[in-house]
């Protein structure tokens, strides 16, 4: 993982809440950790609209 140091200005309690939400110990990781939801997020959102309608979903065991 390519890493930088870098300065931003965060909302410090939202932060904090990240990073309790997210079960991690620190802001970078909250960050980090928010980042990678968001890109999973706008990747599943591209995927489920380019196949929306397309896909068939059959139930298994019963």
């Amino acid at each position: 993982m390519a890493t930088a140091m870098t300065s931003i200005r965060l909302d410090t309690h939202l932060a904090d809440e990240a990073a309790h939400i997210l079960g991690v110990k620190s802001r970078t990781e909250a960050v980090h950790a928010a980042l990678r939801e968001i890109v999973a997020l706008k990747k599943f959102k591209s995927l489920m609209g380019k196949h929306a309608g397309k896909l068939a979903f059959e139930a298994h065991g019963d």
